[in-house]
């Protein structure tokens, strides 16, 4: 599909009704790593800044797939889920960029629209590679921040607006539905490689294997879904900012855990994480393997710009699912 990004005269009556019309918009930057909605930096001529989040059709890079009523990370996006975890992590004591409007009616753009405090572009990322003493303090912030969300509970899973809406399915137990997504996109990822192919009926029986040694679990904790150091920004007064919690669900917490650990590798123990369950653990941890094996390979097959980034993200991850086995 051919992409038209936001200009500056898209945004006109925008800063025009919420800054004033006295206020004129000098700088507008498209942020680059989003694929599921666009991010802009915008500027005014007072100096300030703020982001401008837009969930269009233009701006998600993934292609259609099966909407499971019941797995809260698939069609994780979109504005109303934006609001209602923003709300959520607010209520928990979780820093997020401050939320200045949202927009749900096409008042300005035909797309949904929330525009947020700017909260810096140093991600917690860079400032760990870079600066690792500098990092300690908004990671032991984040550490806090992750055991509040926890530790904060519910007797159902699933995405927060549709538990709000009643909505929320509860029917399979949650290993179930993680093992049901990774059966199926060992499936999917099997048609583009022949070593998933020849490995597919070993690699599906680890899965069963490792979901036979977990026992049932009724409470849920709030998790964040793909939380990394890439999705953390760092302020000039050193806050730890969340961002990108569309995916924000209650569901078992070593899902979180699991994604934790691989992405802050031998950091990771500095976030002091809760009391898990290792079996639990160890099955979210190898069905995250197979679902970055699939989203990549399948996102490469559309126009993402940085096509060679998500298949070497595959070949990682085909590695580790067949040495496994």
């Amino acid at each position: 599909m051919t992409r038209a990004f936001l200009q500056a005269d898209d945004l006109r009556d925008l800063v025009a009704e919420q800054f004033g019309a006295d206020r004129r918009l000098t700088a507008l930057g498209r942020l680059t790593g989003g694929s599921k909605k666009g991010v802009y930096r915008l500027g005014l001529d007072d100096q300030t800044t703020m982001i401008l989040y837009v969930w269009a059709a233009g701006e998600n890079y993934w292609p259609p797939s099966q909407t499971v009523p019941d797995d809260p990370f698939t069609d994780a996006s979109g504005a109303e889920l934006f609001a209602a975890n923003h709300a959520a992590l607010a209520a928990a004591g979780v820093r997020t960029p401050r939320l200045l409007m949202l927009d749900r009616d096409g008042r300005y753009l035909d797309a949904d629209l929330a525009l947020v405090e700017d909260a810096g572009a140093l991600r917690l990322e860079a400032l760990m590679e870079r600066d690792p003493a500098a990092a300690a303090a908004p990671l032991s912030a984040l550490g806090d921040a992750v055991r509040r969300m926890h530790t904060t509970f519910s007797p159902h899973y699933g995405k927060l607006a549709a538990i709000a809406r009643g909505e929320a399915s509860q029917t399979r137990r949650t290993e179930d539905i993680i093992v049901d997504r990774a059966l199926g996109q060992l499936d999917a990822a099997a048609t583009r490689d022949v070593r998933l192919a020849d490995a597919h009926d070993r690699i599906a029986g680890h899965v069963r294997y490792l979901r036979s040694a977990v026992t049932a679990r009724e409470a849920y904790g709030l998790v964040h879904g793909e939380l990394g150091p890439d999705h953390v920004l760092v302020t000039a007064a050193g806050e730890a900012v969340m961002i990108d919690f569309e995916g924000l669900a209650y569901f078992d917490v070593e899902w979180d855990h699991a994604w934790l650990q691989m992405r802050f590798g031998d950091a990771y123990p500095a976030l002091r994480p809760v009391d898990l369950d290792p079996r639990r653990l160890e099955l979210y941890r190898y069905a995250q393997v197979l679902s970055l094996i699939e989203g990549p390979l399948r996102i490469a097959d559309t126009d993402f710009p940085d096509r060679q980034w998500m298949l070497d993200l595959a070949e990682w991850n085909i590695t580790k699912a067949l040495a496994a086995v």
